[in-house]
């Protein structure tokens, strides 16, 4: 359920819900940290007081101290030394009575018939009594005011009695931890002694500590808000942008791109911008190239149906032998045209696709062409007495990043394309050589040039200047060897012979 909706949000809203979640489990656990605080820092207290408690019930019992007022100031006077780091100590007799008051020593004796009926604590609240160190608490009716009396009545009549017990007070100024415990001899109660000291270090460390929660939760906060921004400013809109554009590029919207300002970006996004840009300018380049090559493919088409379609009208109608033949043969050379061209379309289709999944690596092209110059020496030499020669420069290498089956494939086209303008017995060069960081191959033959003025022409699809072999060639053999040369980012030119007759067709592949 959780992760269904997390799906459903955006970045910025995922985000700020997981810092959320996150920001509320580090809360609870600061709120539980907190709330034990207080607890673990009284208990430390509360043990001291009872430490001392103890040692000055033994010293009681040892010396044989009555709990008469008298005796117990004698007592407080004679030990007043153990209590010097204690605010207050008190003792109470049996019928809860005070006898003695550790903030009456330094006062007139009398002091003690003048003061210590009158001692009273402010109304505590439950919420403000500490668990005993048996880990149980002595109820108080928190409506009324308690004075200390009350304390030591409730304390006197539970079933804590004879374990120490430690509450708080705290008012404006001061915070006060008051440990009491009962003084026993033969299993008789004597009285109770009471310990009673300021503990602001207690609050103090507590308050801090809160204050250091608060202040971190604030600037924990506020950087949280910083980064919202800055995720939502560099990060979430640019790709927003970038999703609008590829929905304007699918619905074919006539609006503007929108994402000029993130090309010039140059992180991550910037490059991610600039690749989708490229992926559809090539997806709608080849979107554009497969339609026009249909269009074409359909012209072509139309030509021979249509001399079909005409030849067979006549034949109906014709009784002569010879003209039923001839129309025969132009119904055979335009059903073999409409299959040449359908087979070499599918065969394009079937290379681009090839393409597609064919990836290039440094290559050393100079083995590859002399490979296919040695096999069509003993395919073409037998058959029409055509020599294909081959030369280079002397180079050790000629390394090019490039596909070795298609590079057969490009010189192998053009060697076709030279023999079948050669007459028999004459010569078909193959001239390798480096030059300007270039590589360059030549493929030069002694046939009759090109009747072109704009050479270039050759290089379109379906173009073929035949007339006398009309038909026999689908006119996409250089234009197919174009794509593959553009495709290894090269170039590729054609040219007549300066010296004699023939043509020259030079590609210039980047050397690595």
């Amino acid at each position: 359920m959780f992760s269904k909706y997390l799906k459903t949000l955006s970045i910025l809203k995922k985000f700020l819900f997981i810092n959320l979640v996150i920001f509320t489990i580090i809360g609870l656990f600061t709120f539980i940290y907190l709330n034990n605080i207080q607890p673990s820092l009284l208990k430390k207290k509360s043990q001291n007081h009872t430490e001392i408690i103890n040692n000055t019930i033994d010293n009681i019992l040892r010396l044989d101290v009555k709990f008469q007022s008298d005796d117990i100031r004698r007592f407080l006077f004679s030990t007043r030394f153990i209590f010097q780091n204690l605010d207050r100590v008190i003792f109470f007799d049996d019928q809860l009575n005070l006898i003695g008051d550790t903030d009456t020593l330094d006062l007139d004796p009398r002091s003690f018939s003048t003061r210590l009926d009158k001692i009273e604590f402010e109304s505590l609240n439950d919420e403000k009594l500490e668990k005993n160190i048996d880990g149980k608490n002595i109820k108080i009716d928190e409506k009324k005011p308690i004075s200390f009396k009350n304390i030591l009545d409730n304390y006197s009549n539970s079933e804590n009695l004879g374990a120490t017990y430690t509450f708080t007070q705290e008012d404006f100024n001061q915070f006060k931890v008051t440990t009491i415990k009962n003084v026993t001899k033969n299993e008789i109660n004597l009285g109770f002694l009471a310990i009673t000291e300021n503990a602001n270090e207690i609050k103090t460390a507590i308050d801090e500590r809160k204050a250091f929660v608060i202040r971190t939760a604030i600037s924990v906060g506020f950087v949280i808000l910083i980064f919202s921004f800055v995720l939502s400013r560099y990060f979430i809109k640019p790709i927003q942008n970038l999703v609008g554009y590829t929905i304007r590029i699918k619905e074919k919207s006539q609006a503007k791109p929108g994402i000029e300002n993130l090309k010039k970006r140059k992180d991550e996004l910037g490059l991610l911008s600039n690749s989708l840009e490229d992926m559809t300018n090539e997806l709608q380049n080849r979107v554009t190239h497969a339609e026009n090559f249909s269009t074409d493919l359909v012209h072509e088409i139309r030509n021979p149906l249509a001399s079909l379609k005409s030849a067979s009208e006549i034949l109906q109608d014709s009784n002569d032998n010879e003209q039923r033949n001839r129309l025969l043969n132009i119904l055979s050379h335009d059903v073999q045209r409409i299959e040449r061209l359908i087979t070499d379309y599918s065969q394009m289709l079937k290379d681009e696709v090839a393409l597609s999944k064919e990836k290039m690596k440094k290559i050393n092209v100079e083995p590859i062409i002399q490979s296919v110059v040695d096999d069509y020496n003993n395919i073409h030499q037998v058959k029409k007495g055509i020599k294909i020669e081959y030369k280079n420069d002397g180079k050790d290498k000629y390394l090019i990043n490039g596909i070795e089956n298609r590079i057969e494939q490009i010189i192998a086209n053009l060697l076709d394309n030279s023999i079948s303008f050669s007459k028999n017995g004459s010569n078909v060069f193959v001239d390798v050589s480096i030059n300007e960081k270039k590589i360059s191959i030549k493929i030069i033959d002694e046939g009759q040039g090109f009747k072109e003025k704009d050479t270039s022409r050759i290089f379109k699809r379906f173009y073929s200047n035949r007339p006398e072999k009309f038909g026999e060639h689908s006119g996409l053999g250089l234009n197919i060897v174009k794509n593959l040369v553009e495709l290894h980012d090269g170039e590729i030119v054609a040219s007549n012979r300066l010296d004699k007759d023939g043509a020259m067709i030079e590609i210039r592949f980047p050397n690595v």
